[in-house]
């Protein structure tokens, strides 16, 4: 299926061109554009406004099975979803035959998980994955995790694992590594490629082309790379130690505060603690609990993984060197950091998918941050 639609900014029309399967057919997609319609005066919610709806064949996706859907809330709004099935990590990156952490919350294994497919705008306090939208920004990890809890049963922030899973299949099943706004509206790389600005060269979410996805369909992830920082919850540093909720118990309105035993240490194969190491000679990661404490960056293809502490879990949470130019930034002081992914504007190569920024309080909020929700069908 192919959905054209046009939408109204500042007196400008875009056409943007969408794939994907049945789930936007029918009343859903109509009560999708009469909900944008009736609500354009909303705040940062922009007019969209349907030009047809055809039929043609869907993508294939090389083995992993994927759609994107519309899915409502508790308050009966609508927010625009990919849909992942079950995949083993021997079938994401050549691990083990466990299924992806993803896929397993609270000791249970589900057979789907639902990203959404646009960084969040704020409606009436909630946020909702729409197309040409403003992101919600200026917002803590905290606040946004409890926002999207807000919307009902099974949403959540999007996890670290979640975020690995997304990561993962780009790289290892597609090869197809999202590009995105790294330069002012623009992809660094081919200033072809651009966005719709608004503000602060931040362009509106899946204002881009086809290649600012996670599988260069329109159908596929927008804004991984670039445009704003994104937040992730279930995952930090702690006085050095890398930690992360278990599996995607992060997807639950579990206890994540400083002192919260759901914090485990990121582990080896042979369960020791994983910790990251910061010298004058760049970043390593490490079993040694002697590690050196400050700040550093790296890029990923000069980080050193100590070979004894090679981890399946550093690779199923997208903590390794998938895109070598992508940058890592650690902070190994004493205390507790929180992660952002992905990159902004402004940062050009140091943009991806792949790229980690773990040295922010838990109180960080700021204007070049957002993040996106989550969904997972409660049993």
């Amino acid at each position: 299926m192919e959905i054209k639609i046009a939408t109204s900014i500042n007196g400008n029309v875009t056409v943007m061109e969408a794939k994907g399967k049945s789930g936007f057919l029918g009343e859903q997609t109509k009560a999708l554009y009469e909900f944008l319609g009736e609500n354009a005066g909303e705040k940062n919610v922009e007019k969209i406004i349907p030009q047809e709806i055809i039929k043609t064949g869907t993508i294939p996706s090389n083995g992993v099975k994927e759609e994107t859907v519309i899915i409502y809330d508790d308050f009966g709004l609508p927010s625009i979803m990919r849909k992942f099935s079950k995949v083993t990590n021997e079938e994401l990156f050549g691990g083990s035959d466990n299924t992806h952490p993803a896929f397993i919350i609270d000791g249970e294994e589900y057979d789907e998980i639902y990203i959404s497919v646009y960084p969040n705008c704020e409606i009436k306090g909630k946020p909702y994955s729409l197309p040409f939208q403003r992101m919600w920004t200026n917002i803590t990890n905290d606040d946004a995790a409890r926002a999207c809890f807000s919307k009902g049963e099974g949403w959540h922030l999007m996890t670290e694992a979640e975020w690995g899973l997304v990561a993962n299949i780009s790289r290892n099943i597609y090869g197809t590594l999202p590009h995105g706004n790294t330069a002012s509206g623009h992809y660094h790389a081919n200033k072809s490629e651009f966005g719709i600005v608004y503000e602060n060269s931040t362009t509106l979410a899946g204002s881009g082309p086809t290649t600012w996805t996670h599988n260069h369909q329109f159908d596929g992830v927008h804004d991984l790379c670039g445009n704003v920082w994104e937040m992730v919850r279930g995952l930090r540093i702690k006085d050095g130690m890398l930690q992360a909720a278990k599996d995607n118990n992060a997807a639950m309105d579990i206890d994540l505060s400083e002192i919260s035993g759901n914090w485990l240490p990121i582990t080896d194969y042979a369960l020791n603690a994983v910790y990251a190491s910061v010298s004058d000679g760049g970043i390593i990661i490490t079993t040694d609990e002697d590690i050196y404490q400050k700040f550093g960056v790296s890029r990923w293809e000069d980080v050193v993984i100590d070979t004894d502490c090679a981890s399946e879990q550093l690779k199923a949470l997208a903590l390794y060197a998938g895109e070598g130019n992508s940058c890592l930034y650690v902070d190994s002081n004493d205390g507790e950091y929180f992660p952002l992914r992905g990159g902004n504007w402004g940062v050009g190569t140091n943009a991806s998918v792949f790229s980690m920024d773990l040295g922010n309080v838990r109180t960080n909020m700021d204007a070049s941050v957002g993040f996106r929700s989550a969904y997972y069908k409660k049993r």
